[in-house]
């Protein structure tokens, strides 16, 4: 089956473009460094060329409101253009749990929104597959949160996932039929987000200090304790805990 991964070079993309090589697929990762760029449409028409399915993994360069929106509008549009042309079979996406509660509504949700909305009126078959967050981001997170060497983030809970587990559901899910409509995927422990962010520091020997702040916002908003988690058990229960992602971090 001939696979093309939009952001394929990326943390989830790269790991998807493996696993589905290694299972006999041709897969190809696609981005600007291989002269396809969803958001100008540059390179799609002839990426797209006898393709199967699309898996679109990609992610703004620049996380500012406008930044975001215009991103996954322009690159959403050119996409359905590009697959509806070449016949594209199946377009799976990933995108965030909780994406459609109001509560969530920070700037880079709502260019998530903006996504899906296309690809649900692109008429191209899909599949939406919405994670929690990778404990990949806890770093960024912390980076995205400080001023004057404080990290300032909710003790809310979230309930991360490792990306590896997220890329192999990604992979399976593109091997499915479409589902013309939304998956999920999500670790196996809800945890305080400022929990998380010490404890990642921490194992980094990251000196910042962390600061429980309820009143600080998430991208955006402020978010409860089930903002960005499941609300019913038909998710992908995925395995990995938190203490033995760190332990592989550091092993690694």
């Amino acid at each position: 089956m001939r696979i093309i991964v939009i952001g394929g070079t990326g943390l989830v993309g790269s790991q998807v473009v493996e696993i589905l090589r290694r299972q006999g697929h041709a897969a190809v990762a696609a981005s600007p460094s291989s002269g396809v760029d969803a958001t100008t449409g540059a390179g799609l028409a002839e990426a797209l060329t006898g393709a199967e399915v699309v898996v679109d993994l990609t992610n703004p360069p620049v996380f500012t409101p406008d930044g975001v929106l215009d991103f996954f509008t322009a690159s959403g549009e050119h996409l359905a253009a590009a697959e509806k042309a070449a016949g594209v079979g199946h377009h799976v996406a990933l995108s965030i749990v909780g994406v459609d509660r109001p509560a969530s509504h920070g700037f880079y949700i709502v260019g998530k929104v903006a996504q899906e909305r296309l690809i649900r009126e692109s008429g191209v078959p899909f599949t939406i597959v919405r994670a929690t967050q990778f404990f990949e981001f806890l770093q960024g997170i912390a980076d995205a949160s400080t001023s004057g060497g404080e990290v300032r983030v909710t003790s809310k809970t979230l309930q991360p996932v490792a990306a590896a587990e997220v890329a192999a559901y990604v992979a399976e899910v593109a091997l499915s039929a479409p589902a013309n409509g939304v998956v999920e995927i999500a670790g196996p422990d809800r945890i305080p987000l400022a929990d998380a962010v010490e404890r990642r520091l921490a194992a980094l020997g990251d000196p910042r200090k962390v600061i429980a702040d309820d009143d600080a916002p998430y991208f955006g908003a402020v978010i409860d304790d089930d903002t960005l988690v499941p609300r019913d058990e038909t998710y992908r229960h995925a395995a990995t805990t938190f203490p033995a992602w760190l332990a592989s971090q550091e092993q690694a």
